[in-house]
């Protein structure tokens, strides 16, 4: 399918934003946003994003054009010896994220989160590992150390060319050295650069929530999603059924008007994106953080809030979807490598112990409620602020938001 392919809307153009840019009373639930509402809300936690598209000699709407990228995730910059607790929760296992047979058997997360396409996932393990040997080899050049890197992944097939392996180890390396407290970029932008959602081009998204705790205390949750999932006629925005109202729309047209050029190419695209998406529906990876501290099993509860956010906006697992989320608390600071890394401060046979903070169990629905909001919100901004891409030979268009307006005004 061509990139010239022309907007299936007629509804006035209104440039990518977030949500609640573009609908400013939306309700995204109670708590307040952080400065940022982005997972860099969280203090101490660092990511980058890097798209890679094709060179000159492969246009991106070429069969063998270029459109993946790469999201790192640093829980903190001391992460090799400072671990942070951690819990997963999978809804629907076709899809993989390394490193996770750790995560639950310690409850400890001591390595990056990169998050990419499916055929990347080997080049960001090999990416990590070879960050860690530049700073964490000993002078010979070996190394004394004990590390899993978490990867995680979704399919971007469709609109790049999964065999030509764009993702290299120099790509993480340049990541883990990039990453920053800045807001995370969202759309097209990073893992998410070649991802759909609902049909629509999908990609990353963040938010975060600040939620009051006792003694004057808040506690920021957070989230970053890679989203790519689902059908146009399951999305929905605040509980409204934009997706399939668009999509009746869609198909209205075509029978009213089966000779127009324009509505024939736009129900060939669809016709296209459905029949692939039958085949393998694409995933979503969620990443949560908190500065609350929570404990591995609280924190495998918080991934599953996961869940309830990508509900509210239309997914439901399909058998063929990786739906793998992972959440993390930097409330707690936790030694590793104190075997191992030419380190040997304890004993192994000696048991020790050592102090940690945790919340009250009893208090912790809050954490749960923002937990569902930031993901929630952060499929929509993802959806929101992705743009228009072709690649592979196919299109597939950005959400309309001037339609998304017109829609919503009614349930305003």
């Amino acid at each position: 399918m061509s990139s010239s392919i022309p907007s299936r809307s007629t509804s006035a153009q209104v440039p990518r934003q977030r949500i609640r840019d573009l609908l400013p009373t939306v309700y995204l639930g109670r708590y307040n946003t952080g400065s940022k509402n982005s997972l860099t809300d969280i203090p101490g936690v660092l990511v980058s994003t890097q798209s890679i598209h094709s060179s000159p000699k492969y246009p991106n709407a070429a069969p063998n054009s270029i459109n993946t990228g790469v999201t790192t995730i640093l829980p903190r910059k001391d992460w090799f010896s400072k671990a942070c607790f951690a819990g997963i929760f999978r809804f629907n296992g076709s899809g993989e994220m390394t490193g996770t047979h750790w995560i639950e058997e310690t409850g400890l997360l001591h390595s990056p989160i990169v998050i990419t396409g499916s055929f990347g996932v080997g080049s960001a393990y090999n990416g990590i590992y070879e960050h860690a040997i530049r700073d964490h080899s000993d002078e010979s050049g070996k190394v004394d150390w004990f590390l899993t890197p978490v990867v995680a992944e979704t399919f971007d097939g469709f609109l790049h060319d999964v065999t030509k392996f764009a993702v290299t180890p120099q790509h993480i390396i340049k990541g883990m050295d990039e990453a920053s407290g800045e807001p995370v970029k969202e759309g097209n932008t990073g893992g998410g650069t070649g991802m759909l959602c609902h049909w629509f081009k999908g990609g990353t998204g963040s938010s975060s929530r600040i939620v009051p705790a006792d003694n004057d205390k808040t506690y920021t949750v957070a989230a970053l999603v890679q989203a790519n999932y689902g059908a146009m006629r399951d999305f929905k925005i605040s509980g409204a059924p934009i997706g399939r109202l668009i999509y009746e729309e869609q198909e209205r047209k075509a029978r009213e008007n089966p000779d127009d050029p324009e509505l024939l190419a736009q129900s060939q695209l669809l016709f296209q994106i459905a029949k692939a998406k039958d085949k393998k529906d694409g995933s979503i990876i969620v990443i949560l953080g908190t500065d609350a501290p929570l404990h591995p099993t609280q924190l495998q509860r918080l991934a599953k809030r996961a869940t309830v956010g990508l509900s509210r906006v239309g997914g439901w697992g399909t058998n063929p979807s990786g739906d793998i989320f992972l959440a993390f608390s930097t409330g707690n600071h936790l030694d590793v490598q104190t075997v191992t890394a030419n380190s040997k401060k304890v004993n192994p046979w000696s048991p020790r112990e050592v102090g940690i903070e945790m919340v009250d169990d009893q208090t912790i629905n809050a954490l749960f409620e923002s937990a569902a909001d930031a993901v929630e919100e952060s499929i929509l901004n993802a959806v929101c602020m992705a743009e228009t891409m072709a690649g592979h030979g196919a299109t597939v268009e950005a959400l309309d938001l001037g339609k998304v307006k017109e829609l919503m005004a009614k349930y305003l």
